[in-house]
């Protein structure tokens, strides 16, 4: 199967396919919704799972997940799982059937993958009969973190391996001194956290018709992450001062 990489790939979608994004919340699954909606892919939801047998760093406050799909303009599934694989191809089926009443369909599928999880989302895609999309595949991280400050999208950290990084990184802006920092840290730690060093949630961008703002939070332990739990947020308009 094939997986489309290249945005000039995406130009012979079929005119009535549209796609789900597989949605956490941070910077890589946001930056390659992105460059597919950049690139003429409809995309019509946000696709948000969470793991019913563990807390983990990908699961942040689902009302901080809510006002950025509703920021964004788009439908966020949101659901709880057993197995990943079995309830991301549920969601789809059912998106599906709803699509084809209206004439549409779901063709694919966009994931923030960079060097991981590429035999998975082939499987998911392979038994849903959709192509799979990975606009940042194989990309270098730091070229990742160029284009998602380029873009003008505003990210904040959330998470961090308690091993690698301390609490002082919790709720820190990923801006043009971050990638240097992390090296100066320790130049093992990859720069978008691809081998779970770090999670980051996205606060505001191109695509967001309104900015989010951290409040309140705190940071907590969820086994060897540090995650920063935030309890209040506030969804500001773009010109509005601080």
């Amino acid at each position: 199967m094939k997986t489309r990489t290249d945005l000039g790939d995406y130009a012979d979608l079929d005119e009535g396919a549209i796609a789900v994004a597989s949605w956490t919340g941070g910077k890589d699954g946001c930056l390659a919704a992105y460059r597919a909606m950049v690139a003429g892919v409809k995309v019509g939801y946000l696709l948000s799972f969470w793991n019913m047998g563990r807390e983990g760093a990908h699961e942040v406050n689902p009302a901080l997940l809510a006002a950025q799909a509703e920021s964004i303009g788009m439908p966020l599934i949101r659901t709880g799982f057993v197995s990943y694989e079995e309830e991301f191809k549920r969601v789809v089926r059912q998106l599906d059937e709803v699509e084809r009443g209206r004439g549409r369909w779901i063709g694919t599928a966009i994931f923030g993958h960079i060097k991981t999880h590429d035999a998975l989302v082939h499987r998911i895609s392979a038994d849903l009969g959709i192509e799979p999309m990975m606009p940042i595949w194989m990309m270098d991280s730091e070229e990742i973190i160029g284009e998602l400050l380029a873009s003008g999208f505003e990210a904040a950290i959330v998470g961090v391996r308690s091993d690698l990084l301390g609490d002082e990184w919790l709720g820190r802006r990923i801006d043009r001194s971050f990638v240097s920092e992390l090296k100066a840290l320790n130049p093992a730690i990859d720069p978008c956290g691809e081998n779970g060093e770090f999670h980051s949630i996205v606060l505001d961008g191109p695509i967001f018709k309104k900015r989010l703002r951290i409040e309140e939070a705190e940071a907590v332990s969820r086994g060897m992450v540090r995650f920063l739990e935030i309890k209040k947020f506030a969804v500001v308009n773009k010109g509005r001062k601080e």
